[in-house]
C-alpha cells in the first residue's frame, strides 16, 4: 500500500497568464493538405474557385456562382471578395419576402467600389436564393452591391445580372434582421462577417 503525500508534499501547477499575449505572438498551427480538402468537400460544391462561403452571425451560406452566364460578374465578385472587400459591409436593405441586399461600404445603397460593370442579363430566372447584382437606372451601373432572393420575383428577370446561387444556408439568409416600409432600409443591421472563395480555405 502506498502511503498518501501530505498537502505539503504536493507541488501546485501554476495557471499560466495568457490573458496578455497579443494574437500576433501566438503560434499558429498549419492546417494540412487532407484537412483543408475535407473542409472544402464538406461544402459540397461543384466547382470551389467558383463558389463563395459568406458567413453570417447566424451561419454560413454557400454560393456557387455562375461564369457561364455572367463572367465578368463573376470575375469582378472574385476579385473584391479576395481583397476582403465584403468583409463587416452590411445588409442595409431587406424586404421580407422580396430580397437581402448588402455590398455598399456606405452602408446606405449609395456606394461601390468605384468600378462599373457592363449588364449582362442572361436567362437564369429570379427566384428562392438567386444572388443578383443590384443597380441604378442605367443597365451598366452595377458595382458591388448584390442580392439574395427571398422567394419568386419573376419581375426581375431579363433586367438585373444573375450571377449565383445559394446552395446551402438560406435559412441563415431567412435570419436577417429585416427592414421596415416599402425601401426595406434595416436599422441596425446584419453584416457579412466575412466573405471567401471557398478554393482559397
Amino acid at each position: 500500500m502506498t502511503d498518501l503525500l501530505s498537502k505539503t508534499e504536493t507541488k501546485t501547477i501554476s495557471k499560466p497568464n495568457t490573458r496578455n499575449i497579443e494574437n500576433k505572438e501566438t503560434k499558429k498551427i498549419a492546417m494540412s493538405d487532407t484537412r483543408a480538402k475535407k473542409i472544402k468537400h464538406s461544402y459540397n460544391v461543384k466547382d470551389a474557385e467558383n463558389s463563395l462561403l459568406l458567413r453570417t452571425k447566424y451561419g454560413d451560406v454557400v454560393i456557387e456562382m455562375m461564369p457561364d452566364v455572367a463572367p465578368n460578374h463573376v470575375t469582378r465578385i472574385k476579385e473584391l471578395v479576395r481583397q476582403g472587400f465584403y468583409n463587416g459591409l452590411k445588409f442595409h436593405r431587406v424586404i421580407d419576402g422580396f430580397m437581402a441586399q448588402a455590398g455598399c461600404p456606405r452602408g446606405d445603397g449609395t456606394g461601390g467600389s468605384g468600378k462599373k460593370l457592363k449588364a449582362e442579363f442572361n436567362r437564369v430566372p429570379h427566384k428562392r436564393g438567386t444572388v443578383s447584382m443590384a443597380r441604378a437606372m442605367m443597365p451598366d451601373s452595377a458595382d458591388s452591391q448584390f442580392f439574395i432572393c427571398y422567394g419568386n420575383c419573376s419581375w426581375l428577370d431579363g433586367q438585373y445580372t444573375v450571377w449565383g446561387e445559394v446552395t446551402s444556408g438560406m435559412e441563415f439568409v431567412d435570419m436577417l434582421k429585416k427592414g421596415e416600409g416599402p425601401n426595406g432600409m434595416v436599422d441596425e443591421p446584419d453584416v457579412i462577417v466575412s466573405m471567401s472563395v471557398i478554393a482559397d480555405i
